[in-house]
């Protein structure tokens, strides 16, 4: 299925990069702690909060903030996602895809005990807008994924989820005012009944419900119209404390309907029932449940078929956050017992000696993962074939290093649970934060890289 989308994406022009990244990004800084969820171990679970003091002094090397050190507050431009093939058709603009131009890159974080949504250019680390996640203002919001057209979708763990247009030209009248109404900022959030690039909303509403991962599938590129079409937007559901009740569902990523809903009644809860999300190439979708499931599992919910198949993971392993890679590999991030490599066509584990929350695999080999405990804060990078650990960056100020995202030029992007995003340059170390987050709270693809990564693997 790769391959068909490989041949579509050609019909694809990309736009110009934007503006040169600047150096004034936000340096206010909250604290507030984030309601947790219970019985869970000290900073390895859904909703403790981290010791992460977003200071914002971030940059390191030279002086400026600037990743590419070279004083000018523009990055080095990097480029190693993987760029659209060639041949493009004429006409069509580019979908924040990679490759030599992009039309723009955002990094879409979850302020989760605010109830918002907070849209940063990874560029210019400004934060362009901020969204109302749910009608109440509350649902505690986490995971986001972003799909080829750069519109978002996020999950709140309290049940709902909301789409949001990545492009103003994208929004449409829905409140009866003349002019579009629609958040331009931090500071300009617009109340529910007036936001216009929110797409829709689809609630989820039970005793103790569950709604975490959040995926999107590829679709298919339309050269008539120069869209994506038939995107659909994988989500899970479960009914804390009873069994049997996890539910997976497929939605339309127009509308937000339910298409299809698929009982998991096979897969243990544990505490959070399916915690980690991400898809494969054929728009499969692979869920881990926490690392407090007897026993936790990776499962796999067949794109065609709607059929489940569940493996339990490697002793000792508790999963948290997971990723698939461009090789075919599921991956998850333990914080106990290792980071696991899953092989699909042999059903066989590897683990390697580093725990962590969040992760994504780039474009180039490696996966990332936001380590947990022994170094320190910071983000590792492991060879997703031989499974060396390659390196391993320090974020001294972050606290807790939980969320994890390559941008479309190939910085690290690294979210704690506090108030900051780091921006970090793979090759340099340098890194700039943009600090001015309320309770931030994600793992998960925040940037539509990672979809990108297996819809059009390099090679």
């Amino acid at each position: 299925m790769w391959i068909e989308r490989l041949a579509i994406a050609s019909a694809l022009v990309v736009a110009g990069c934007g503006d040169d990244a600047a150096s004034d990004a936000d340096t206010q800084s909250s604290t507030v702690p984030e309601t947790s969820d219970t019985n869970e171990p000290s900073g390895d679970g859904d909703g403790d909060t981290g010791d992460g003091d977003g200071d914002g002094d971030g940059d390191t090397g030279d002086g400026d903030g600037d990743p590419g050190g070279d004083g000018d507050g523009d990055p080095n431009v990097k480029f190693d996602m993987a760029p659209i093939p060639d041949e493009p058709a004429e006409g069509c603009m580019g979908m924040g895809m990679g490759g030599e131009d992009v039309e723009f890159s955002y990094i879409w974080v979850a302020n989760s005990s605010e109830g918002t949504l907070s849209k940063i250019n990874t560029q210019t680390l400004e934060e362009e807008a901020r969204y109302i996640t749910r009608p109440d203002h509350a649902g505690r919001p986490s995971r986001t994924s972003v799909n080829l057209s750069g519109d978002v979708a996020v999950a709140s763990r309290d049940g709902g989820i909301s789409k949001f247009f990545a492009r103003p030209d994208d929004c449409a009248e829905q409140n009866g005012m003349p002019d579009l109404q629609t958040s331009t900022g931090k500071n300009d959030v617009i109340a529910w009944d007036l936001e216009e690039c929110r797409s829709w909303y689809t609630p989820f509403v039970g005793q103790s419900l569950a709604n975490r991962p959040v995926a999107w599938t590829a679709g298919v590129f339309d050269q008539g119209s120069c869209t994506w079409v038939n995107q659909k937007l994988w989500t899970q559901t479960a009914l804390l404390g009873q069994p049997g009740s996890m539910q997976i569902h497929r939605l339309n990523g127009e509308t937000g309907e339910i298409e299809d809903t698929v009982p998991a009644p096979n897969v243990v809860l544990g505490s959070w029932g399916a915690y980690g999300g991400a898809v494969d190439g054929d728009d499969n979708f692979w869920f881990s449940t926490h690392g407090s499931g007897n026993p936790p599992t990776l499962s796999r919910v067949d794109n065609d078929t709607l059929d489940i198949t569940t493996w339990p993971v490697p002793n000792g392993l508790s999963p948290y956050g997971m990723t698939f890679d461009s090789e075919g590999h599921a991956w998850v991030a333990g914080y106990a017992g290792g980071t696991a490599r899953f092989t699909p066509d042999s059903e066989t584990w590897d683990v390697v000696n580093v725990t962590g929350l969040g992760m994504q695999a780039d474009s180039v080999g490696r996966v990332w993962v936001g380590t947990y405990g022994g170094q320190g804060s910071g983000v590792t990078a492991i060879d997703v074939n031989t499974l060396e650990i390659l390196d391993f960056i320090a974020l001294p100020n972050a606290g807790v290093t939980k969320g994890v995202s390559i941008d479309f030029y190939g910085y690290v992007w690294v979210v704690n649970m506090a108030s900051s995003a780091y921006r970090v340059d793979p090759d340099t170390h340098m890194y700039q934060s943009y600090d001015g987050l309320n309770g931030a709270y994600t793992y998960s693809d925040m940037t539509g890289a990672g979809l990108k990564n297996v819809a059009f693997p390099q090679g």
